[in-house]
């Protein structure tokens, strides 16, 4: 619909990027953008609802029937200008705004990856492909658009994009594009902590965190992303080992359409940092909960140096970690209280991770699994578990399937 009303009023349109790559994988679409040569005020006059958003990037979105769709005007490479037009990077060669209109092949040009710069005509059932994006496709290869040290260089997120691609549809990367990632995985320490943290939602919330995760680590870019408290240098092995389960269980609860919660995820990513931290403080001769309490802040504060972690999440970690020493104690006179704490569950399942992956024995969990079948009315009743946690996860932007 999008696509026939901006041709009706006399402009090129086009479904452009991910929807076209994923048609030719024979993938459902999980949204559609369209690319225009119409300008954003030109794409708000055509629809009456659509409103111009963004300022390093403007973007319009048209909402249609409670949905809304991407619409962007063709762009050109950022170190071409005209009168009116902006496009600005920093002293290191950071993109900060990228307004300079252009055409179709312009705009191919300046997209990130090839196999994301393919245009499709609904109407006149076209494909349009600039840069042998289909035999990329085919290929099953990640290719960057142009020399990949200069555009990870406009944009160090690029880096963190094309390994979530590489993870996400098992493609490999191709050379140069590999290449460019160990020269410029440094320059990810210059963006905005908020902005790393939305890309760390990307890369992690979207069924494909374990082998993202793997990916992340062998490029040398997961400590870039989350600090050192994600590597346990003493313990690698039980350590990656509980991460790359919670990672596994998370993506099969997304594959499964249960919700999902980042404060769980998180919690069990630093876990060995927080478990190392409080070992640490016991020996300084605080108590198991005193020693758990401090390191939860100490790690939480050191993890928001890199990622800007909401407080809903980072509350919700220190209070996953708060409850493990108090899980141990199997106090009877605490068993409801600790049924009905809102991070109970999601306290509980990272006890089931230490236990498989570690040389803990499962008296702990077997107590509370048949506490919980004891008192069932009383687990999650001040919400906050694993399964009540998608009322606090960033919803995917829902937009108009029928451009």
């Amino acid at each position: 619909m999008v696509v026939a009303q901006l041709q009706e009023q006399g402009f090129d349109a086009f479904v452009v990027g991910g929807a076209v790559r994923d048609l030719l994988l024979g993938a459902r679409p999980k949204d559609f953008d369209v690319a225009t040569n119409a300008t954003p005020e030109q794409i708000k006059q055509c629809f009456r609802n659509a409103r111009i958003i963004g300022r390093r990037f403007q973007i319009v979105h048209v909402r249609s029937a409670g949905e809304i769709i991407e619409v962007t005007t063709f762009r050109r490479g950022h170190d071409v200008s005209h009168t009116g037009q902006e496009a600005r990077s920093d002293s290191s060669g950071r993109l900060l705004r990228d307004n300079v209109y252009g055409t179709l092949e312009e705009d191919a040009r300046r997209r990130d990856l090839t196999i994301n710069a393919l245009y499709y005509d609904t109407q006149s059932n076209t494909l349009i492909d600039q840069l042998g994006g289909c035999a990329d496709v085919d290929s099953r290869i990640i290719r960057i658009i142009g020399d990949p040290v200069e555009r990870y260089t406009e944009d160090p997120v690029r880096m963190l994009r094309v390994l979530r691609f590489a993870a996400r549809l098992q493609f490999e990367l191709e050379s140069e594009t590999e290449a460019g990632i160990s020269k410029t995985l440094a320059l990810l320490e210059d963006i905005p902590s908020a902005r790393l943290f939305d890309e760390w939602l990307k890369l992690f919330m979207n069924g494909c965190s374990a082998p993202t995760f793997k990916l992340l680590s062998s490029y040398q870019l997961l400590v870039r992303l989350m600090g050192g408290g994600v590597n346990d240098a003493l313990n690698p092995e039980p350590a990656q080992n509980l991460q790359l389960l919670a990672l596994s269980n998370t993506d099969q609860r997304v594959a499964d359409q249960r919700p999902v919660t980042p404060a769980f995820l998180l919690a069990a990513l630093y876990w060995p940092a927080a478990e190392r931290r409080a070992a640490t403080l016991l020996t300084d001769g605080e108590s198991p909960i005193q020693a758990m309490h401090a390191a939860g802040q100490q790690i939480v504060h050191e993890a928001c140096q890199h990622l800007a972690i909401p407080k809903r999440f980072s509350l919700a970690m220190r209070d996953i970690w708060d409850l493990q020493p108090r899980l141990e104690r199997m106090q009877p006179k605490k068993i409801k209280d600790l049924l009905a704490h809102r991070w109970f569950r999601a306290a509980f399942d990272l006890r089931l991770l230490r236990e498989e992956t570690g040389s803990l024995g499962g008296d702990c969990s077997a107590f509370w699994t048949t506490q919980q079948k004891q008192h069932p009315e009383l687990v999650g009743i001040n919400r906050g578990r694993q399964d009540e946690g998608a009322k606090r996860r960033p919803k995917p932007r829902r937009r108009n399937r029928n451009p």
